[in-house]
């Protein structure tokens, strides 16, 4: 996870939450809404950190505090995240994301840049993630189940690929910060912060 800086909403979202009787489900534009999150998110998955499209088969909208307990966030740009589909209609264990999540709330936000979430998780050597904060650790396994058994390989390849391309001493680490780190534009590679952890560690 890395945190996520907010930008502007889309004008079609700002004029239906003024239209009488406005909510989600009857909002229009999704597909706007869609390419603001995936723009400001920079290709990732809120969570997960794995590659988000911003087209109804590739992405979820995902609302951090649930629209059945939080109806009044439910139009809250700063509440409407861009998610992965998290193994939607598999089995519970191969879940993650949002679909894991379900209605459940999280005692984090990745939108808080008062508390960075880089600063609150770890990437280990084995793929898995973790933190030093129970409450926070408990989430990333039970409530997001971002050590599903996928995401920690598909991250171990990631670390795998770039420690060997360190260790050919390929790399320099400053440099290679900036094409991890989100400084320059576009789409991040897939579980950027993996690589953003490491090189920190490495500088």
């Amino acid at each position: 996870m890395r945190t996520i800086r907010k930008g502007s909403e889309p004008a079609t979202l700002t004029q239906h939450r003024k239209q009488p009787h406005a909510d989600y489900d009857n909002y229009a534009d999704k597909a706007g809404l869609r390419q603001a999150l995936v723009a400001e998110q920079r290709g990732l998955c809120c969570y997960c950190q794995s590659r988000i499209r911003a087209t109804p088969e590739n992405m979820k909208i995902e609302h951090w505090q649930c629209q059945a307990r939080h109806p009044e966030g439910q139009l809250d740009f700063g509440n409407l995240l861009g998610a992965c589909l998290g193994g939607h209609g598999r089995p519970e264990r191969e879940q993650h994301c949002d679909t894991r999540k379900g209605n459940d709330d999280l005692c984090f936000s990745v939108c808080d840049l008062a508390h960075p979430i880089e600063r609150q998780i770890k990437f280990l050597g084995d793929g898995r993630i973790q933190s030093d904060d129970d409450a926070i650790d408990t989430e990333l396994n039970r409530v997001l189940n971002l050590n599903q058994s996928r995401l920690v390989r598909n991250r171990k390849a990631v670390l795998d690929a770039f420690k060997q391309r360190l260790g050919k001493g390929r790399l320099n680490a400053a440099q290679e910060l900036r094409n991890w780190d989100g400084t320059q534009a576009g789409d991040l590679p897939a579980y950027a912060q993996v690589m953003v952890f490491w090189l920190g560690k490495k500088i």
